[in-house]
């Protein structure tokens, strides 16, 4: 393939952003990353004309494709028409949070915010503030954005700031245990469970290989933080209203957390995070409670409107059916090659989500701890390389999983197991 185009937009960006991109994932493509100059349906094209089948889906985003149905571009575009923002409410924030609050049963207030990120500083903060303490518990390799409560390395004995420009005073906050160790849990709570102010989870790791939690483990953090008065924090960042349709995940797992972020799907493609829970613990933030929360751009109405005729299609026209099967249909292909040419290699995902892990021995991933110990460097190096030469784009390392989209199709399916099977 030729990259001359993608080579010179690298070299010029090298000379005016750090690393050459505005997100650090993005410059894990070796030499460098290609450059996209539009999406086509499920499909992205490079700068240089080239196209591949996107399993990225801009990290979890575009669960309808690049190609939007007319209806959702149709409200986008009225919305940005009408004028960018304005500071004071609008209707589509209303209706936005009148369409969550019926469809997620744990969320009965809800506040927008605009990334991820966001999204879990405030929720670490609305935590701190109702209960009182200070300490939170995550699981290693969970990924709660770019802040300082959870860019933490280490174990619960010995926490370390995993960024350089983050006090180690911060981390001392911070308790790392490992995914589905209940015992460990235990260990936390026994010994600072006065000051837990929540246990933050993802309820699937998405964003180190996919991990799936063990039977009980949820119920489980359900019931020791209740036993403790603490809150249980879920982090629906990547699998909101893509795991279990419009209930998501919790609904999936039949949990009910106390509070719930949301990011990614919920914007429709554009900025967003959200969080939402138990009336009096939302009530607890600005203008209603005392835990300070603002933002010039939240409840953005672009976003909004994006965000709401992106779930209203997807309950109106069978879009996780669509989503669903396909992801069923490559998990089980690449579970027939995987056991064929590397036995060794594990197959993960559900519903819209799938990932092959370069394991070692055939045993599905634990924890973050099994993931980093598979054959990231050759995932990295060698495999993501073969898969773009034959025309994939998979996400950019290990541990960032793939996406399916209401826009992808059978056909994409069929040449995506193909390049597999020939890169493995």
């Amino acid at each position: 393939m030729n990259d001359d185009n993608s080579r010179e937009l690298y070299d010029r960006a090298l000379s005016v952003m750090p690393g050459g991109v505005n997100s650090a994932v993005r410059a894990a493509i070796e030499p460098y990353p290609f450059f996209v100059q539009k999406g086509d349906g499920g499909h992205v094209i490079d700068a240089d004309g080239n196209r591949y089948i996107d399993w990225v889906m801009g990290l979890g985003p575009l669960m309808l494709g690049h190609d939007l149905p007319q209806p959702v571009q149709s409200r986008i575009q009225q919305k940005a028409s009408e004028g960018p923002m304005y500071g004071t409410p609008t209707e589509i924030e209303v209706d936005m949070a009148e369409f969550v609050v019926r469809h997620v049963p744990s969320v009965e207030k809800i506040r927008f915010v605009n990334s991820g990120t966001e999204a879990t500083v405030s929720a670490v903060r609305l935590a701190r503030g109702y209960t009182g303490r200070n300490k939170i518990v995550i699981n290693q390799g969970g990924y709660h954005g770019a802040q300082e409560s959870t860019l933490v390395e280490g174990d619960a004995e010995n926490p370390a700031p995993s960024s350089a420009g983050i006090p180690q005073s911060f981390s001392e906050h911070t308790l790392p245990v490992p995914f589905n160790d209940e015992e460990a849990v235990r260990e936390v709570f026994e010994e600072h469970g006065d000051d837990i102010a929540a246990v933050m989870t993802e309820p699937i790791l998405g964003n180190y290989g996919i991990v799936h939690p063990n039977d009980g483990y949820h119920d489980f953090l359900r019931e020791i933080t209740e036993e403790h008065g603490s809150l249980l924090i879920f982090d629906e960042v990547i699998t909101g209203f893509r795991v279990g349709g419009l209930g998501c995940a919790q609904s999936e797992f039949d949990i009910t957390p106390d509070l719930t972020t949301f990011g990614k799907i919920i914007g429709g493609g554009f900025p967003v995070g959200a969080i939402g829970g138990k009336a009096e613990l939302i009530e607890q933030f600005a203008p209603a409670g005392p835990v300070f929360q603002a933002g010039t751009f939240s409840g953005h109405p672009v976003t909004m409107a994006a965000g709401l005729e992106t779930l209203k299609f997807a309950a109106e026209n069978n879009v996780y059916e669509h989503i669903d099967g396909l992801g069923d249909r490559l998990r089980e292909g690449l579970s027939d090659i995987v056991a064929d040419q590397a036995p060794e290699y594990t197959v993960a995902g559900t519903a819209g989500m799938f990932k092959v892990i370069f394991t070692r021995d055939g045993t599905p991933p634990q924890n973050a701890a099994d993931v980093k110990n598979a054959e990231t460097d050759r995932w990295r190096r060698v495999f993501w390389g073969q898969m773009k030469e034959q025309g994939i784009f998979l996400s950019q390392n290990q541990f960032e999983c793939q996406f399916v989209s209401y826009n992808h199709t059978d056909e994409d399916v069929e040449r995506t197991l193909e390049a597999y099977k020939e890169a493995l």
